[in-house]
């Protein structure tokens, strides 16, 4: 039996004083001991033979109450928080107010709790409409596109080489004479023009044959990642293995045959224009909702506690973790490549992490102050749209989800919430014919484009 008392504290805090029976303190104190009996060691008795009373005389009981309250605090917290009806957005402070044999159990958890927003305006809302209609132009490049990566690279023996081409080399680059970490490399492919190296190391590999040697001369720009480079001249010996042409194959009904379904390069054209639109439309949906969404966030009022802002921080630094791995780097390699304090990372990150809180929480309460649920033909339509996207059952799709079925819920939740947000906003005319488009809902943090661009450049 559990009864909890709630005390409001300043900074978004809450003190629970939760008080447990005597029964239930009893049967943690039971499981403490089974769980360390044979741990512990009493002249005259073996190791788990030992009565719990000869132990407590022997050391206190003190020496189970550690882990009798590991036992029992997690169901009695969890019922003290739905009792009150607080949400709680950080583990709690759990402090000791009396404990011992035949005693109530009181515990006090002191709480960081989600924070009331103020709503500001969030219907009518002006939004730049960001839709866009795919160009020919578009349609040709991703065309060329095509045709470029179906293309084959043919071995060339008879010239040097030429911008565009792709070659094989060895590369061993030192500054003052002395070689740097990341700076050699064997059997190195690279394509002519693409602007992977240094400025002007790819542009004097042109002319170059294939066995020849040659000393290149560059300089480090001024901004590059690698603090101990900046600005510095470095020179490349670069050896050439091989030259390679690119031949494209010809824009025809035959390349459409090959490379599609369909009989015509018309044909093909035609559904590459279809393919670009869709993608079009959903950027300028996305772009339009989160111009919409931040609008509204910034409109509203809401004090974010601190701890809120530093999980949102180690979430995204995690994320970054994850990818970094897809690079063969930990974090620490990382850092260390990239000259940045642990302390600077983190902190790059805090405005963005602080929005992304903000945003999240004035969604929640839109949702709440519109009263907008989650109901089974929503659920289950969702589940239909899965199955037609991974072309599965249904009903493996639900098996699938399993206990993630709230995680499901909750992006239903969001969605409906934003359409009608969307629903109520005002268009007006944005700017046309922009093939981009986006914009960036999170300010003040690398992006994943840049973390793996440093990673991979680092050293070069």
């Amino acid at each position: 039996m559990v009864k909890v008392t709630k005390e409001i504290l300043e900074n978004k805090k809450v003190k629970l004083e939760i008080h447990i029976d005597p029964q239930t303190f009893e049967k943690g104190m039971g499981k403490s001991y089974l769980k360390n009996r044979k741990s512990i060691s009493v002249p005259g008795f073996r190791k788990g033979k030992v009565p719990r009373k000869v132990i407590e005389r022997y050391y206190g009981e003190t020496v189970f109450y550690e882990d009798a309250i590991n036992v029992i605090f997690p169901e009695a917290y969890d019922d003290a928080v739905k009792e009150t009806g607080i949400e709680p957005v950080a583990m709690p402070k759990v402090d000791i107010a009396q404990i011992g044999s035949g005693k109530e159990l009181i515990l006090t958890a002191e709480v960081v709790v989600k924070p009331e927003v103020e709503l500001g305006q969030y219907k009518g809302i002006e939004v730049e409409d960001a839709n866009h209609t795919v160009s020919d132009e578009e349609v040709e490049e991703a065309l060329k596109k095509a045709l470029d990566d179906n293309a084959r690279w043919i071995d060339v023996t008879d010239r040097s080489v030429e911008k565009e081409d792709r070659v094989t080399l060895d590369y061993a680059g030192s500054v003052d004479g002395k070689e740097f970490p990341g700076g050699s490399a064997e059997n190195q492919s690279l394509d002519i023009g693409s602007g992977r190296f240094i400025p002007g190391f790819e542009e004097q590999l042109i002319g170059m044959k294939p066995e020849e040697e040659k000393d290149l001369t560059v300089t480090f720009p001024e901004d590059y990642q690698a603090e101990d480079l900046k600005g510095k001249d470095a020179i490349f010996h670069v050896k050439i293995h091989d030259i390679k042409k690119k031949e494209l194959p010809e824009r025809n009904d035959d390349f459409a045959k090959d490379t599609s379904e369909f009989s015509t390069l018309a044909e093909y054209q035609a559904d590459l224009r279809k393919k670009l639109q869709k993608t079009a439309d959903e950027t300028a949906r996305n772009t339009m909702e989160n111009q919409l969404i931040q609008k509204i966030a910034d409109h509203a009022k809401v004090d974010i506690p601190k701890e809120m802002v530093d999980n949102e921080i180690e979430n995204m630094i995690h994320d970054v973790e994850y990818r970094l791995q897809y690079n063969g780097v930990n974090l620490q390699q990382y850092l260390e490549a990239t000259h940045t304090s642990a302390e600077d990372f983190r902190a790059q990150y805090q405005e963005t992490a602080y929005n992304r809180v903000k945003i999240r929480l004035v969604m929640e309460a839109v949702t709440k102050a519109e009263g907008i649920a989650v109901t089974d033909g929503d659920l289950e339509k969702k589940y239909a749209e899965l199955a037609e996207q991974y072309k599965m059952d249904t009903e493996q799709v639900k098996k699938n989800f399993g206990s993630n079925e709230e995680y499901l819920k909750s992006s239903i939740l969001s969605q409906k919430t934003t359409d009608m947000l969307m629903k109520e906003a005002v268009m007006t005319e944005g700017k046309k014919d922009s093939k981009d488009g986006s914009e960036e809902e999170d300010h003040g943090s690398p992006s994943e484009a840049s973390v793996e661009e440093d990673v991979s450049n680092a050293g070069k």
